[in-house]
């Protein structure tokens, strides 16, 4: 599996392209639980900053709950 991703390219968001072609996303469990918290602005603060990243990143995601909006 690593030689296939090393082979491969990775893109935003935690997709990836493997040396065949195919895409898929790695996407840690708890992404699903902090995009359906009942909190609707610390969903989008999550989505956010999924968005900004390349490999998809668990204490960025924590640090975007706790922040405010600005």
């Amino acid at each position: 599996m690593v030689e296939t991703i090393r082979r491969g390219e990775e893109s935003r968001c935690g997709w990836l392209k493997d040396k065949f072609g195919l895409s898929w996303q790695v996407v840690p469990t708890v992404l699903n639980e902090m995009l359906k918290d009942k909190d609707a602005t610390r969903a989008k603060r999550v989505m956010r900053a999924m968005l900004q990243m390349d490999k998809i990143d668990n204490p960025n995601f924590e640090d975007g709950l706790r922040r405010k909006q600005s």
